[in-house]
């Protein structure tokens, strides 16, 4: 075997190999030198990138985001991963995927190790098998077929099924793997392996020499072998673990080869609160040391030796060691083809093991306390949450010095990184904070009787009346770019209608965005409840915060387009209102004044272009073409009718420009987008120019709210049914009750 991997091109094993390893390999015409295994990038419909990548083992990562940077990676996988569901076998449809993740990840320049379970489940299949087939032939033999149904199989000792399953479970392996041209050396070891001195230093040494040949170790306990497990008198220290299963080989042979990280798959999502199968049992997406006391562990696995106990033991002695941990689960068919990847990307899967607590809360803990502070905020009377906003209002004015400073600070920054419209965006003036201000006053004059109007009362039957009242929706998340004047504007609205707020903004406005929500904090403060609007300051990824479907009722994106989409395409079970493009149009018509046009073409492109709003094409009509004032540009534009619009178009805003009435009515009538102006720049559509005091956005979609999203757009419904005593069964056709479903008035509203 060793002269197998020479004669592929590699330089021989060290004389200290030990015997119990084999090495499998491809073929001569696959096989790839190691200084030219980072320049091949591709093969069958895989891609592949080279990753830079250098770290000093030492410490841990601190954070999910930096795993993106972890060189040396063991991935551990449970015999649930491994096995079907019957025990008896191996699941190769996941066993593919896993071989196919790691090899990405060997191909971006990764050093990959596992650590797998399986060969007893293999050899139970193998062993049945010969046992059934023997048993069927001596039974046909002796007492006829009529008996083979009565054949019973025997307990199968699990060293002997090991013994079996060792090579079929390694065979299995390097036919995968050669797929992706990758070789795979298997190593088998005992407790032994690590305790005697010379014998670890032999394993180290072996386990070095394949990585530098960009080999795949497999390791494995030699089960055939191994002394039944002991009482659980380990895991005291960082030099004291004995390996008595997968979970413990893997953290010990992690931390032995400097490893950054280590990734166990199971059969759960991670580690919970109390046992998965539990009602109130919640995923901990970071656990720290020290936290297991706030654990209640449920039984082991259906197979395996080991339990979540074990594994949680065995990660946080790998963590003291220097390795980070994630425990994930690699069995659940909508996960498990990219659980690897995506761990190594720094997505939010599974439980992270950190050392480094962060100083805040997490963003789990914000969005309860946005959800119990929003409940509280919505019970406030209107004149009280107007008071807050008038206050926040106040604030931004007397503030302005320090609001600029902080704003001052995040241009520097940004300058040489940011275009010159997002540097724009992102600042603020004195006259940007007092139109602000006028802004959040409007809110609060509209806000007097905005949550718990009633929009419809119904008599039913006597002494029975239902009211349809408009409610919160709940907790929204808001996500912005560059823009912090974004934050008390949502911040007011959010309060004016009683929801919960998460705000997540870019972190080129941070200085700007922290002075603001400690602000809104202080006008909250006033009537005790500014744990309502949170600022998100954690490392969380966008991706990761539209997964919190429990805690998030509704997303609101502020920003590019790409943005937009991204969060569009993440959110899972969160409804998302946004526009994906902002593709404004302007249809100037044969009858349309010039002086007029050029106006309104000027202020709605060259006033503001980086804005939503701004107008993106110019139509014009087909007798102007020949015109002097359009000569220069008519090579630019498209000309199209109408249906361009609908074509091309987002449905966000669209404007004609015409002195014809009866045109100008078609146009406004025919075109279906949010906005629709006659003879008006696309810059009106903007919900302070509306009157709304400010937006939290402009929707394109056709659900709920449509155009600037302001106070209104923020609320949803509920019904209130009055009775006494009533019952369906008294509305029967005996009984004695009849419908009556009058309209009743409904309180005016107050205006003023």
């Amino acid at each position: 075997m060793l002269s197998q991997v020479y004669r592929c091109g590699f330089q021989p094993f060290n004389q200290h190999l030990l015997p119990w390893v084999q090495c499998t390999t491809v073929s001569r015409s696959h096989c790839i030198q190691p200084s030219v295994i980072r320049h091949v990038r591709s093969w069958s419909n895989i891609p592949f990138i080279t990753v830079p990548l250098s770290r000093t083992h030492g410490k841990s990562f601190a954070h999910r985001g930096e795993l993106k940077h972890a060189k040396r990676i063991v991935v551990k996988l449970g015999s649930a991963v491994v096995t079907r569901g019957d025990e008896c076998g191996l699941a190769l449809g996941r066993l593919a995927s896993i071989v196919e993740q790691v090899s990405v990840l060997q191909n971006q320049g990764r050093e990959m190790m596992l650590v797998t379970s399986g060969a007893v489940a293999f050899g139970k299949q193998r062993l049945r098998h010969e046992i059934l087939l023997s048993q069927s032939v001596r039974q046909a033999l002796h007492s006829g077929q009529n008996q083979l149904k009565e054949m019973a199989i025997p307990v199968l000792e699990a060293r002997a099924c090991a013994a079996a399953g060792q090579s079929g479970l390694m065979a299995l392996y390097e036919a995968m793997f050669t797929q992706y041209s990758i070789c795979a050396a298997q190593i088998l070891v005992t407790n032994l392996d690590f305790h005697d001195e010379q014998k670890r230093r032999n394993l180290n040494g072996t386990l070095h020499e394949l990585l530098r040949m960009n080999i795949v170790p497999i390791v494995n306990t030699n089960d055939a072998v191994v002394p039944p497990a002991e009482p659980n008198s380990d895991l005291q220290g960082v030099n004291v673990i004995s390996v008595k299963d997968n979970d413990s080989l893997a953290a010990r042979l992690a931390v032995e080869m400097k490893t950054d990280l280590l990734i166990v798959l199971s059969d759960v999502e991670g580690l919970f609160d109390s046992p998965p199968g539990s009602d109130d049992a919640k995923l901990i997406d970071i656990f720290y040391p020290g936290d297991q006391q706030s654990v209640t562990f449920g039984t082991k696995s259906r197979v395996g030796m080991g339990g979540m106990e074990a594994k949680v033991k065995a990660a946080l002695w790998a963590l003291q060691g220097g390795t980070s941990v994630v425990i994930a689960n690699g069995t659940h068919p909508k996960v498990s083809g990219h659980v690897i990847t995506d761990i190594v990307e720094g997505k939010k899967v599974g439980t992270f093991f950190s050392e480094v607590k962060p100083a805040g809360p997490t963003v789990e803990q914000q969005g309860e306390m946005a959800r119990s502070g929003g409940r509280m905020l919505a019970t406030l009377e209107p004149e009280q949450r107007a008071e807050i906003i008038h206050h926040l209002a106040d604030l931004l004015t007397d503030q302005r010095d320090e609001i600029l400073l902080a704003n001052k600070k995040d241009l520097e920054e940004a300058e040489g990184r940011l275009a010159a419209p997002l540097l724009k965006r992102l600042s603020l003036s004195t006259s940007k904070l007092n139109s602000l201000a006028i802004g959040l006053r409007q809110i609060a004059a509209s806000s007097q009787d905005s949550v718990g109007r009633v929009l419809r009362r119904t008599r039913i039957a006597k002494n029975l009346e239902l009211e349809q009242v408009t409610v919160p929706i709940g907790v929204l998340l808001v996500i912005f770019e560059s823009r912090p004047d974004c934050l008390p504007q949502v911040a007011a609205l959010a309060i004016a209608s009683g929801n919960g707020l998460l705000l997540k903004g870019g972190k080129e406005a941070a200085h700007s965005n922290r002075i603001l929500h400690l602000l809104t904090q202080e006008a909250l403060s006033i009537h005790g409840v500014k744990e309502a609007v949170q600022l998100v300051n954690t490392r969380e990824e966008v991706e990761d915060l539209c997964r919190l479907d429990k805690m998030i009722d509704l997303i609101i994106p502020r920003g590019s387009s790409q943005l937009v989409r991204d969060i569009q395409k993440a959110a899972k079970g969160i409804p998302v209102m946004g526009h994906s493009e902002g593709i404004c149009h302007m249809y100037v018509d044969s009858e349309a004044s010039v002086d007029k046009v050029t106006r309104l073409v000027r202020d709605s492109k060259c006033e503001y272009p980086a804005a939503c709003n701004a107008l993106e094409t110019l139509l014009i009509h087909r007798d102007l073409l020949r015109t002097p004032l359009f000569d220069q540009i008519i090579d630019m534009l498209r000309v199209e009718q109408i249906d361009h619009i609908h074509k091309y178009g987002s449905s966000h805003t669209d404007v004609i420009v015409t002195e014809n009435e009866d045109t100008a009515e078609f146009f406004l009538q025919h075109v279906d987008s949010a906005c629709v102006f006659w003879n008006a720049s696309t810059r009106f559509a903007d919900g302070y120019r509306f009157g709304l005091g400010a937006e939290v956005g402009i929707s394109t979609s056709r659900i709920h709210a449509r155009g600037p999203v302001g106070l209104e757009g923020l609320l949803t419904t509920k019904w209130l049914l009055r009775g006494k005593d009533h019952v369906v069964s008294d509305f029967s056709e005996h009984g004695s009750l009849k419908y009556l479903h009058e309209n009743l008035p409904v309180p005016q509203r107050n205006t003023n």
